[in-house]
């Protein structure tokens, strides 16, 4: 069983940062990847940014610039920052990731998180 848990979200005033934490759990052998996504009430899910194991970022529009992903490989843990906070950026943020659970998987599996909510003030 692996386990992905967000945290750090909240209410925070526009102009503020906020970092965010995924913390995977259970039997795994490698992290491949992750990502996070948010959503935001009536909208689609959109990809906010990724990280590989080895440590390559993409980041979407919405927060290039005044974002940074990261994951801590020894700590199974990932962290997104986001400065410069908007009330555009008010969303449900997921954290996924491509896990392997053992060392003859050959790929890894898709992992979601259950989400955490950040709401900007203005």
């Amino acid at each position: 069983q692996v386990e992905l848990v967000e945290s750090g979200g909240g209410l925070v005033q526009a102009g503020g940062s906020l970092v965010l934490s995924c913390a995977v759990s259970g039997t795994i052998f490698a992290i491949n990847a992750m990502n996070w996504y948010r959503q935001a009430p009536g909208k689609r899910r959109e990809l906010v940014a990724g990280v590989t194991s080895g440590g390559n970022t993409h980041y979407g529009d919405s927060v290039k610039g005044r974002s940074t992903i990261s994951l801590d490989n020894a700590k199974n843990t990932g962290f997104l920052l986001v400065n410069s906070l908007k009330p555009e950026d008010t969303a449900i943020y997921y954290c996924n990731a491509d896990i392997k659970t053992t060392h003859w998987d050959l790929y890894g599996m898709d992992y979601w998180g259950k989400g955490t909510l950040v709401t900007v003030s203005s």
